[in-house]
């Protein structure tokens, strides 16, 4: 397959144009209907995969350690998100829980796989085994991937619960609050100039 990674199509009116660099900040418009090219990247590759092994830290605390605390009568108990999945199993909601395990845990962990799988070789100025296809495996994950959702839920259910019983914030709800603003950071940045970055050093064109 035969790509054109010196070229670029508007996304609302199909316009094509020669891709031409932009510095940080700078975004580059259509002319035609001034839709937003692309922009600038305000990262670099080291600082993107930094984020992203951050985020990856993140992402094992929100799944290892309890989102919260629950204290009744000397009585506690604590819950991961694993816990509230498992739960949701066995409730009445069991038919969606399948979605909820995918857009919480599933899809941030390929987001995070696999962007650091693309990063690592570009740091190295190469492009990674199947760079095309994991380019658009990682745009196709973006709408499905709502750790914020999870987050707002979870901060909901903390309040209704605190007046009923003693609620504590886990490690796990912390380390979901850092990975929901990391996720925003790395994985939905302009990904196309990845393109440039490990562009191969013979011709302008390249198979994916």
């Amino acid at each position: 397959m035969k790509t054109y990674p010196y070229l670029i199509a508007c996304e609302h009116c199909d316009t094509v144009y020669q891709r031409f660099a932009v510095t940080s900040g700078e975004v580059a418009r259509c002319r035609r209907c001034s839709a937003v090219l692309y922009r600038g990247s305000l990262l670099d590759v080291d600082r993107w995969l930094a984020l992203t092994v951050a985020a990856a830290i993140a992402f094992v605390i929100t799944n290892v350690c309890p989102v919260i605390r629950i204290s009744f009568h000397g009585l506690h108990n604590e819950a991961t998100l694993w816990d509230a999945t498992a739960a949701l199993v066995h409730s009445s909601a069991s038919p969606i829980a399948a979605l909820v395990v995918f857009s919480i845990i599933i899809a941030p962990l390929l987001q995070i796989a696999l962007l650091g799988w693309v990063l690592g070789f570009a740091r190295a100025g190469r492009r990674a085994p199947g760079f095309s296809q994991v380019l658009r495996l990682l745009i196709k994950l973006r709408p499905w991937c709502m750790v914020e959702v999870c987050m707002l839920g979870t901060l909901v259910a903390v309040i209704k619960l605190s007046s009923v019983v003693q609620v504590l914030p886990g490690a796990g709800i912390w380390g979901m609050a850092v990975l929901m603003m990391l996720l925003g950071l790395i994985a939905n940045r302009d990904m196309r100039w990845l393109w440039e970055l490990t562009a191969q050093p013979h011709g302008n064109e390249v198979r994916g």
